[in-house]
């Protein structure tokens, strides 16, 4: 029988596996472009990956959730 430990390890380890599917993968190419307003995305940026917004636009994006 699980004591309340291991119960609440249980728990804790759904819930991070649970936000953790949530999140941005980034395993994908990044585009060159900014997808909404065509600037240029530095190739910094993209080396992170999957990344198809400018700072500008990912800020706004952000802001307005």
């Amino acid at each position: 029988m699980a004591d309340d430990i291991d119960v609440a390890n249980d728990n804790i380890e759904l819930a991070i596996k649970s936000r953790l599917s949530t999140l941005e993968k980034f395993d994908k190419p990044s585009l060159s472009k900014c997808k909404e307003c065509g600037e240029d995305i530095p190739i910094e940026r993209q080396k992170l990956g999957n990344v198809t917004l400018c700072i500008d636009c990912k800020n706004t994006f952000e802001n307005r959730r």
